[in-house]
């Protein structure tokens, strides 16, 4: 038998079991408000495994690993059409897929059989024709940005490889740009940068004589970016109002004409607040405003990490995915607070507009164009904080819903996850000399520009445009993760790094920049592992 023989093995729940994935494929395609909405959705897990294996190896597979003798049935190859349009999602290539990734390893220890697996979902519907089942997909069940549809059972004689192209180092002239050219530069690369910095900028790389690199640019606009910096937290704020004690207060001058000036509107009010109590002889805050997460004694030995964030223009556009992120990226603040925290517990507040306020068939208000219905955002970013928490063991202990419609543009999605750690593992610093040692998933083109993203304002554009600044998590890779980081911190002889941080919405450019600032470093952009072919430093 051929190495390169595909075989493809579908799954799906026996009649009369529970089905809950048809149930939640038919809940999102009746919220698509496609008509004639489907009256059936039927749901089958599809596997394709490329290997040197036989078809009695593969039934071998498909019932002892692939499918649950008690619930699932399994056909070799491609069952019959089972409704009246049929549509199948799959990963593109060299996307990651961590269900594939977990057969691989079952084959491979099993068998002793190297095998390839791609996986994929397939829909049948009932009462409704290929265009809409198509838009449903689109809608609902895939990310152009790493999915494909297909209208027919997908099948490959062999997995195609990843685009490739020459990498380049590309320059990026500032010098002759007038202010129309710079504002023009920063909304069409995506860096959503104020004149201002853009003008800065350029003043710097003309005293550097030379014009800057793509990258360069890229890193300052992640660098300044709204998500990373809190821009509109730490502006100089004109307040007008009554504010009892302002002039009292850190950070606040009563003007002539009765306003008030906050300066830097965090470190003013809550960063002053507390550091407050802190003079005043609260010895309980252990690390604050100055680490991914904030540290607060439990008892003599422990102490307890959170760490609360919003994601809320990648919920806007994808936010099953979005929300995803945003819970991941809080465990993953956990686990780089001090020399790393385990995380235990996630939770979250949502802000949505009401679902029976907006429709699309005419019941209620229009749905504003480029928005997704606060129904499917509600119900989709319950889902993502819950599933990423739960492949990593750690639940969501409770959340609020706050329902208003001036968040059908823009959700604001809270997520949060507690931790606890070892009071002797509160702080770490990176050491001249120190090595770079990066741990997890490998590097993709999703969430780029997420960082930039969120100094943007959401058109109804966005949903197209910024598709790829969604990030794809991988929850299972990230509990490896967080089992290797435990493991070298408790080692018995000492904990084995100096200092971790987590690789947030910049990547390496935050990760590095953050734990180096005061050192400097150097990084071989080359060596980071990647999805897929054809990615430039």
């Amino acid at each position: 038998m051929s190495q390169d023989t595909v075989h493809r093995v579908e799954i799906r729940p026996r009649a009369g079991a529970p089905d809950p994935k048809s149930d939640e494929a038919a809940r999102e395609a009746a919220a698509v408000g496609v008509a004639p909405a489907p009256t059936r959705v039927e749901h089958a897990s599809v596997y394709l495994i490329q290997a040197a294996l036989s078809p009695a190896d593969i039934e071998e597979l498909a019932r002892t690993l692939l499918a649950d003798p008690v619930t699932d049935e399994f056909v070799i190859g491609a069952a019959p059409p089972r409704g009246d349009a049929l549509i199948e999602v799959h990963p593109l290539p060299g996307v990651t897929d961590p269900d594939a990734e977990a057969v691989e390893l079952a084959i491979q220890t099993v068998l002793g059989v190297e095998a390839v697996v791609r996986t994929g979902r397939r829909f049948d519907f009932t009462d409704t024709d290929a265009a809409g089942a198509r838009t449903i997909a689109e809608r609902s069940f895939a990310n152009p940005v790493i999915n494909a549809i297909h209208d027919t059972p997908y099948h490959p004689d062999d997995f195609p490889a990843a685009a490739t192209h020459p990498a380049s180092v590309v320059e990026v002239p500032l010098d002759d740009l007038d202010d129309t050219d710079l504002e023009r530069l920063s909304r069409e690369g995506h860096l959503f940068l104020s004149l201002e910095e853009m003008r800065a900028i350029q003043a710097e790389y003309r005293r550097l004589g030379r014009p800057p690199r793509e990258i360069e640019l890229e890193t300052l606009a992640q660098t300044w970016s709204e998500h990373c910096v809190h821009k509109t937290l730490k502006a100089r704020i004109r307040y007008e109002g009554d504010l009892p004690n302002a002039a009292s207060r850190p950070g606040h001058t009563v003007n002539d004409d009765g306003s008030i000036t906050i300066d830097n509107l965090l470190a003013s009010t809550v960063a002053a607040a507390t550091h407050e109590l802190m003079a005043d002889g609260i010895d309980w805050c252990l690390s604050v405003f100055v680490d991914n997460a904030g540290v607060i004694a439990f008892d003599d030995a422990h102490a307890v990490c959170f760490k609360v964030e919003t994601h809320n223009h990648p919920s806007a556009i994808e936010p099953y995915g979005g929300a995803a992120t945003g819970i991941g990226g809080c465990i993953r603040d956990i686990m780089g607070t001090g020399l790393g925290a385990r995380p235990i517990a996630a939770t979250d507040v949502f802000c949505v507009a009401r679902p029976d306020a907006f429709s699309r068939d005419g019941s209620g208000r229009p749905l504003p164009a480029g928005c997704l219905h606060p129904k499917r955002i509600l119900r989709q970013v319950v889902a993502g904080v819950r599933d990423y928490g739960n492949r990593m063991g750690i639940p969501t202990l409770g959340g609020a819903v706050w329902f208003d419609d001036d968040y059908v543009g823009n959700p604001l999605v809270y997520c949060g996850c507690v931790g606890v750690m070892p009071r002797r593992f509160v702080t770490g610093d990176a050491r001249p000399g120190d090595r770079i040692i990066v741990l997890g998933g490998r590097t993709g083109r999703d969430g780029i520009h997420g960082a930039t993203f969120s100094s943007a304002e959401l058109t109804d554009t966005h949903a197209d445009e910024f598709s790829h600044a969604v990030q794809i998590g991988n929850p299972v890779a990230q509990k490896k993760t967080l089992d290797a980081i435990l493991e070298a911190r408790d080692e018995p002889a000492g904990c084995l790094f100096a200092a971790i941080t987590d690789c947030g919405a910049g990547g390496f450019s935050s990760a590095v920049g953050e734990m180096g600032e005061t050192l400097g470093a150097t990084v071989q952009l080359e060596n980071a592992p990647l999805k897929y072919a054809g990615l430039s430093p």
